[in-house]
């Protein structure tokens, strides 16, 4: 079928969509959780052919998947997050609607949550918004299954017959989603390449659009000094696990491990490697990512600055990795920006700054990150704060003593960054809050009542939460 007659479709499909009363709205999205968990089993199997992942792993995403289509059929259930205000001298009335059809791209790295239904669907699905996904090539099968589950729904709730629709195909394909005029918005989990090259495409069009891309990060991790001297075994253990779950491949994945030159640095890099040593082997989603993720290796461990650090064995094999782990100093990776690339995949990468001021120097030198996170004592965070402050400007969101790995689906969750983690860091791809990213404020003047969207009748018929003359009211 040729993109000009989808995407014709998607705005036929989102004239009809956008008036679907909320609460039907909110049933067709459990309906789709419900049929997902239908075929649970037969997804787990086709994803864990096509991306090596384990079946708990993949049993997890699943609930994650029904979980988050659960929380936006919540959301607007109870319907306040449309912003509504009212003034009533003059008679302005203001609140979110949708933007129209929007294009979704399948992620490889998790083929439940953030692909077919995952949370870009959703949250658009919850706006009001119909739904072009673009399967990832990585898993078509899984991709086409999800889908399935989605006609499914469709068909159950009585919504538009395509209120979603799922293609293939290349980049070329892609290129013509996110340029045909039907099109109004972009969500995409990937690469920086794929990421910047769908920002060109929609910045090219006559009326541009946004491109909500989040392209990766190297997470870094901020060791201070008396948590290394009370606890360097127990953060070596977390980090290890961290760094290798899910052989990596995680966004928030932490590659840029950094303290102080002590003897507890130094100790905490020998029990990290031993604990990565302890690892097995994993195989990786593809053999493209797989390719990437040793070229990349490759080229950091090229620097004459790094080091590898000499626990971990580099016995990989055709299919399957072991984690590394490489060393530098602050001055070294302050003179070469490409040490602060992302390595996507097992490995990480320990830097060694001599004093605070150059911790703060590499902090600061930094890219935008989807996380950073400090591993602290109380006494540490009441000599470092400075560390915190940098924090604050570098990511959307900062950990204190755990690792990155781990994005709860809520309410208060960003999973966004300042650029290049993201290509807004005022939204978020993860929590409910990812809804505002397919919506518009839309200003109301002088309407009569019968007039009005619900949510902006004097009345207040569905009972949500409204600023009302500058007073918050239901």
């Amino acid at each position: 079928m040729q993109i000009d007659q989808i995407m014709q479709q998607a705005a036929t499909a989102y004239e009809q969509y956008k008036n679907i009363p909320p609460l039907q709205r909110a049933a067709f999205l459990e309906t789709i959780g419900v049929e997902i968990t239908a075929r649970r089993e037969a997804l787990v199997k086709t994803a864990g052919e096509e991306t090596n992942l384990p079946m708990a792993r993949l049993n997890g995403e699943i609930v994650r998947t029904t979980t988050q289509l659960q929380k936006f059929a919540d959301l607007i259930k109870e319907g306040s997050w449309v912003e509504a205000v009212i003034d009533t001298t003059p008679n302005i009335r203001r609140m979110l609607l949708p933007v129209g059809p929007v294009v979704v791209f399948g992620a490889s790295n998790f083929p439940f949550a953030f692909s077919t239904a995952g949370g870009d669907t959703a949250s658009a699905l919850a706006a009001g918004a119909t739904v072009v996904v673009k399967g990832h090539p990585a898993h078509p099968r899984t991709s086409q299954l999800m889908f399935e589950a989605i006609q499914a729904a469709i068909v159950q709730s009585g919504m538009p017959a395509y209120t979603v629709q799922h293609v293939t195909g290349d980049y070329h394909t892609g290129k013509e989603l996110v340029v045909h005029p039907n099109t109004t918005g972009v969500g995409f989990t990937g690469s920086q390449q794929g990421g910047k090259a769908l920002c060109a495409y929609a910045a090219e069009r006559e009326t541009p659009i946004p491109v909500f891309a989040e392209m990766g990060s190297v997470n870094p991790v901020v060791f201070l000094p008396q948590a290394l001297e009370t606890r360097s075994a127990e953060l070596a253990d977390m980090f290890a696990t961290s760094i290798t779950l899910g052989a990596g491949q995680f966004c928030t994945n932490p590659g840029l491990l950094i303290g102080l030159e002590s003897p507890a640095f130094t100790a905490f890099q020998q029990q990290l490697g031993i604990a990565l040593e302890k690892t097995s082997p994993q195989k990786m989603l593809h053999p493209g990512i797989h390719s990437a993720f040793l070229e990349g290796r490759s080229r950091m461990l090229a620097s004459q600055d790094v080091t590898l650090s000499p626990a971990p064995v580099l016995d990989f094999d055709a299919s399957a990795v072991r984690p590394s782990l490489a060393l530098t100093s602050g001055a070294a990776i302050l003179a070469n920006p490409a040490l602060k690339e992302e390595v996507f995949g097992p490995h990480a990468l320990l830097v060694a700054c001599k004093d605070k001021a150059e911790l703060l120097a590499v902090l600061r030198s930094l890219k935008g990150q989807l996380t950073t996170s400090v591993m602290a004592t109380e006494e540490d965070l009441a000599q470092w704060q400075e560390v915190i402050d940098v924090q604050v400007t570098l990511a959307g969101r900062i950990i204190l003593n755990a690792a990155p790995t781990g994005v709860e689906v809520c309410a208060a969750m960003i999973h966004g960054g300042p650029y290049p983690a993201t290509t807004d860091a005022r939204f978020t791809s993860v929590g409910t809050a990812a809804i505002r990213r397919w919506v518009r404020p839309v200003c109301f003047q002088q309407f009569p009542e019968a007039l009005l969207p619900d949510e902006l009748k004097t009345a207040n018929p569905r009972g949500i939460w409204r600023l009302v003359d500058n007073q918050f009211t239901r």
